[in-house]
């Protein structure tokens, strides 16, 4: 069974909120910010969708690859 993160069931607070801002203006996947913020990526989504924040990345093809 996989360990819970350290954040598991507490509130967001107003520098954890201040932090998604931000990782989501640098464009860090969902699995990145939740690491870095001690939540799973699903409680990042939802909490992302709450506030209104777009976790889609700005830039359609990373690493300058191209589409088949």
């Amino acid at each position: 069974m996989a360990k819970n993160p350290p954040n598991h069931g507490k509130q967001w607070t107003k520098q954890d909120v201040t932090q998604l801002k931000t990782l989501a203006k640098e464009n860090a996947p969902t699995r990145v910010a939740g690491l870095k913020l001690g939540r799973t990526a699903e409680a990042v989504q939802a909490k992302a969708s709450e506030i209104g924040l777009s976790l889609k990345p700005t830039n359609q093809s990373p690493y300058n690859r191209k589409n088949p």
